[in-house]
């Protein structure tokens, strides 16, 4: 089972029997090296599937699987790497959710006016979080003794042509696709051979989806036959497809399909696809370096410039194929702002990191790639803490500070860090979403700031990560957050192995980066401050950050790679 992959999979968010946490655990078990969370119409599982994933060596890829109809047949459309924490993504989804549940209200009560008694909100009750599909039903049946089996409420009351079915209000195929390239994702045609449309009919429909975006299509799927897998991957070729594959996976609800493996151990997808999948729509390749840089005393000098020789080497290093990511513990809308001013977002592949690895975004598409959130109980409790150390202490709402009472700090803060100041007692009244990090400031007694680090590794270990970005500033982040982290995540997201990365930094809160990377880069002006800083490098640099410390390291990579 080395090195192979499952890219459609569905847990109990939706129609399967396994709880995203439990399809990792058991995606391990396997020995798979990813899979993709593809439940219908809802990305609630993606997250809690992620952190359960974290610290091993499996990836989690977000997906969907949307039911569309096109010519009276369902056709699912499969979409990956999209912006799922989009607000408009989630409205959107919420829409074809809505739509599902009129759907099942309505099949309820035909059910009920036929005499099976299947009350819509005890059908609700017994499935809790999960989408309600027709899988459901037929388990509440079965449950209930009102059928023998799942097979036989389709056979009787719920399958496409019996008298209690209702059909659901569903997009077009083509709509899906665009929706999936709306938010950055990878629109992909679900198990083609399913739809039964026939050889003309399939090219017609695939050839229409290209047309609007489509960029792959499953190819390698539990049902097919090796002669029908050769066919549909002759059909992605001839039409610029990506080849992916899944297992469809839905735990007991579909009988004798495994995870990864299909019916009776004959699926294998190789981790070649997924790999195919990410260079091809990343635009990455074997042999791609990427470059992450923290900001404040790395990149930038003192007056919070980039020299001119700092610059070039950054656009000859683009220019090579390589990327560039601006990883700083600045909010996400004051690196992008960050990178705008100084004309970085003019290079091709740049990727900006805020919040100290809680957020990244794509400079070119602007997507969110992930984002590791504060929860509001959670913010309370840091806020609550740093009042009882008496330190002061802050976080965001898009492009705002929020605090509970503007101070001195306040101010020291935004000497370089222009953004405006929002005030409320409660602070998380005033947060439109789940805050990157809150950062605690002393200019004076900083020995406060110890204080509130010891307790809040004390009492909030299990939630929170605090460290110092400067003697001054406490950065305090999601467990599932830090540079370190956002490197690992986004290398292995891109498809670009972690040896070729490089990152550097001067401050604490670069450690976990700096040692992530294959080349971890310490500088002089850092180490100066921090002796233990070049430990955790391979190298540091010969000059500070306002001597161009870092333009000779990366044009020796450069003529390295060149040779």
């Amino acid at each position: 089972m080395k090195n192979l992959v499952d890219l459609h999979v569905h847990s109990t968010k939706s129609d399967g029997t396994f709880t995203p946490a439990e399809l990792v655990r058991k995606a391990i078990a396997t020995g798979l090296s990813a899979f993709a969370l593809t439940d219908h119409d809802t990305t609630d599982g993606l997250t809690e599937a992620m952190h359960a994933a974290q610290g091993t060596p499996l990836e989690v890829i977000p997906g969907i699987e949307f039911s569309t109809e096109r010519g009276g047949r369902d056709i699912h459309l499969l979409g990956y790497y999209f912006d799922y924490q989009a607000p408009g993504f989630q409205v959107e989804v919420r829409k074809f959710a809505d739509a599902r549940v009129l759907r099942n209200r309505r099949m309820c009560e035909k059910l009920q006016a036929a005499g099976v008694d299947v009350p819509y909100e005890k059908l609700v009750e017994e499935f809790g979080d999960a989408v309600i599909t027709r899988a459901q039903f037929a388990k509440y049946m079965l449950r209930h003794g009102i059928t023998h089996s799942m097979s036989e409420a389709f056979q009787r009351y719920i399958g496409d042509n019996c008298p209690c079915f209702v059909p659901r209000s569903k997009i077009s195929p083509e709509d899906a696709v665009r929706f999936i390239l709306k938010y950055h994702g990878v629109p992909v045609l679900a198990h083609p051979l399913q739809y039964h449309l026939g050889k003309e009919a399939l090219e017609e429909l695939v050839s229409a989806l290209k047309d609007v975006g489509l960029i792959g299509l499953e190819c390698i799927y539990s049902t097919n036959t090796p002669a029908e897998t050769s066919e549909m991957q002759q059909l992605a070729g001839k039409y610029g497809l990506i080849v992916t594959g899944g297992s469809d996976f839905h735990g007991t609800n579909k009988p004798g399909l495994e995870l990864g493996t299909g019916f009776g151990g004959k699926l294998r997808i190789p981790e070649s696809v997924l790999t195919d999948l990410k260079h091809r729509f990343f635009g990455t390749g074997d042999s791609t370096r990427i470059f992450f840089a923290d900001l404040d005393g790395t990149l930038l000098d003192s007056s919070k410039q980039i020299s001119p020789l700092t610059m070039q080497v950054l656009e000859d290093w683009t220019e090579a194929g390589n990327f560039l990511v601006l990883q700083s513990g600045r909010a996400l809308s004051n690196v992008r702002a960050v990178c705008a001013q100084l004309g970085l977002d003019r290079l091709q592949h740049v990727f900006c990191g805020g919040c100290n690895g809680a957020e990244m975004c794509s400079c070119d598409t602007g997507a969110v790639l992930f984002r590791e959130g504060l929860p509001l109980d959670v913010v309370r409790r840091v806020m609550g803490l740093a009042a009882e150390c008496g330190v002061y202490c802050q976080t965001y709402s898009g492009e705002s500070i929020v605090v509970p009472k503007a101070a001195p700090e306040t101010d020291y803060y935004r000497r370089f860090i222009k953004m405006p100041v929002i005030e409320s007692a409660d602070v998380t009244e005033k947060l439109t979403s789940e805050p990157g990090k809150c950062i605690a400031i002393a200019t004076e007694d900083t020995q406060r700031l110890e204080t509130l680090r010891k307790r809040l590794n004390s009492e909030m270990g299990q939630y929170v990560a605090a460290f110092y970005s400067n003697e001054n500033y406490l950065e305090i982040v999601s467990v599932y957050a830090g540079k370190g982290l956002a490197l690992r995540r986004l290398c292995r997201m891109l498809g670009i192995p972690a040896e070729n990365s490089l990152a550097a930094g001067d401050s604490e809160n670069d450690v976990s980066m700096i040692r992530a990377a294959g080349t971890g880069i310490a500088m002089c002006n850092g180490v100066a401050k921090m002796p233990a800083l070049a430990a955790a490098a391979d190298l540091v640099t010969e000059t500070d950050n306002d001597h161009d410390g870092l333009a000779p390291v990366l044009r020796n990579v450069l003529t390295a790679l060149d040779k």
